[in-house]
């Protein structure tokens, strides 16, 4: 049976009426994964054996019914390599599996493997990963986006039914998803588990799916969601099926355009997202311009209260408690400077320094304690907003996939101005979907609706719609 381009609902639909073999599927299925794993490094572990294991338990009316999903490896999974990609991590084996993977397993998915990444999620085009960079399966001398890249990369690559995992902090699945050409959803923070996630910034961190269409992200969404009481954040809610925001009109949706968004952002991405809106309005959608003053304060006060909590998280990797161990020799301090040194990335310890640094008593107030303040006032932009509309619109980056030679030359401020269109709502914890609306220069373009808080509906409703066109 040829498997290429067959959608996850026919696949679920086929599987479950036992039209499908589930063992020539999969064989298939990491035949081409190893394949695209030699052109792309978009994996780093391919769990073949633990997928065989998890097949012979397989019920065939579970919810996904056999799907194979990929999973970015700062997400804990039992039995298999979870590194965050980084060195200090290299040879941990969860005895565990995060909350949402275990939803994921409950419902009939299959674990094919852990997907690239910057270490510790610290890049915004995966860059910064110890097991290699992934390359966009589009143009291979371009970046598939950070810090979720092998997950957007192996996505799009990929030509059988598949759903991703990957995980946002500032932006990290809306980026690959846009410079990959593939559908990326961040849900409102606590509205899925952190429990089992190897944290970069508590505060901030949440996983999500990436996808082909609106409707497998949906359908993701619907499986991982949900209160847990392993994670103190997670949100009080019901179950609910996200799909049925899909086929639906738009007519009467309120969208908003925030001025603030178009800024300093390629002018050929500017005119593709615009002609996106446009598309929204034909379905009936109203637009209204929409200001969010805070937006120049965002990369600031992200970065400040990132990576204070990035240094205060990694701290226990220490090489006696967590993470790489070598001979132990000297004074404490003396082992612990020389391991990390050793084993953690020059960006992992870029941000340790600095977020030490943003928090010692001599300089909270100045910085960790006023980043905070700017994020209350972020928070109350967006507030503000969602009285008015019902949906913002905005490009998801402000430039397409660069080159490997174009981010070489970029300084560490450069680089993470680069997030300049994805911190706001991260820091508000809003939920925000990336949808293809375009190419430019052969590459993709994404546009990026948020949403109101728990209010997921509504952008995964008008991205489904545009989707459509």
């Amino acid at each position: 049976m040829d498997y290429s381009n067959l959608s996850v609902s026919d696949f679920i639909k086929e599987s479950k009426k036992g039209n499908i073999d589930i063992d020539d599927f999969h064989s298939v299925f990491f035949s081409k994964a190893e394949e695209i794993q030699k052109r792309y490094n978009h994996f780093i572990t391919i769990s073949k054996k633990e997928a065989k294991d998890s097949i012979r338990k397989l019920g065939r009316k579970s919810t996904l019914s056999g799907l194979p999903i990929s999973i970015k490896d700062n997400i804990c999974t039992r039995g298999i390599q979870s590194t965050a990609g980084s060195k200090i991590l290299e040879n941990y084996i969860p005895p565990f599996d995060a909350t949402s993977i275990s939803y994921a397993k409950e419902r009939g998915g299959i674990i094919v493997g852990k997907t690239v990444q910057d270490e510790f999620g610290f890049g915004t085009f995966s860059t910064n990963s110890a097991f290699g960079i992934p390359k966009n399966p589009i143009d291979p001398k371009r970046s598939c986006g950070g810090s979720s890249g092998g997950a957007g990369g192996f996505t799009k690559a990929i030509d059988m039914p598949h759903i991703a995992l990957g995980e946002s902090t500032g932006g990290s699945i809306s980026c690959p998803a846009s410079f990959c050409g593939v559908v990326g959803l961040t849900p409102t923070y606590g509205r899925v588990s952190r429990y089992g996630l190897i944290d970069y910034a508590n505060s901030l961190d949440k996983i999500g799916p990436m996808a082909k269409t609106v409707k497998d992200t949906a359908l993701m969404l619907s499986i991982i969601s949900g209160n847990d009481p392993l994670d103190q954040t997670s949100i009080q809610q019901k179950a609910e099926d996200f799909t049925k925001y899909c086929g639906k009109d738009i007519k009467g949706m309120k969208i908003g355009i925030p001025k603030e968004y178009f800024k300093n952002i390629d002018k050929d991405i500017e005119k593709t997202v615009r002609s996106a809106i446009s598309k929204l309005e034909a379905l009936g959608a109203k637009t209204v311009d929409i200001s969010l003053p805070t937006t120049d304060y965002a990369i600031p006060s992200y970065y400040i209260i990132a990576t204070v909590e990035a240094s205060t998280n990694l701290a226990k990797y220490c090489g006696m408690r967590y993470g790489a161990q070598d001979e132990i020799k000297g004074y404490f301090n003396e082992y612990f400077s020389k391991t990390r040194g050793k084993y953690l990335g020059e960006e992992a310890k870029r941000r340790i320094i600095l977020g030490t640094y943003a928090r010692m008593a001599g300089y909270r107030d100045q910085y960790y304690l006023k980043a905070l303040k700017v994020r209350t006032l972020i928070i109350e932009d967006f507030k503000k907003a969602f009285k008015k509309v019902d949906v913002l619109a905005a490009p998801t980056m402000p430039i397409i996939a660069p080159k490997f030679t174009e981010i070489e030359k970029l300084t560490p401020v450069e680089n993470y101005a680069m997030d300049n269109l994805t911190v706001g709502p991260n820091l508000a914890g809003i939920p925000m979907i990336s949808v293809p609306c375009g190419t430019s220069q052969g590459m993709p373009v994404g546009l990026h609706l948020l949403g109101d808080h728990l209010k997921e509906g509504n952008i995964i409703q008008a991205a489904d719609a545009f989707e459509r066109m």
